[in-house]
């Protein structure tokens, strides 16, 4: 099988909380006039719902699209700029 590096591009992203949930729509919406639609425990991606947890990233991707990642995974993918 080939192997491939994963292109250095810069993301923003936010911590999820339940807590702060009212705080995370607002930061979410302003981030070019996206707004991930979340529930109580889930997001609404491009694939569908996915639940989210406290400590949970919130991602937006390279063309606008908003996704959850868990928080090992965020930590091995990505460094502070």
């Amino acid at each position: 099988m080939a192997q491939f590096r994963k292109k250095p591009v810069v993301v923003e992203a936010v911590r999820y909380s339940s807590t702060a949930k009212r705080q995370l729509s607002c930061v979410c919406n302003c981030v070019d006039g996206e707004r991930p639609k979340i529930g109580q425990h889930h997001i609404h991606t491009l694939e569908g719902a996915h639940g989210l947890r406290d400590s949970d990233w919130i991602i937006k991707g390279v063309k606008g699209e908003f996704y959850p990642c868990k928080p090992d995974i965020f930590a091995l993918t990505y460094d502070p700029v």
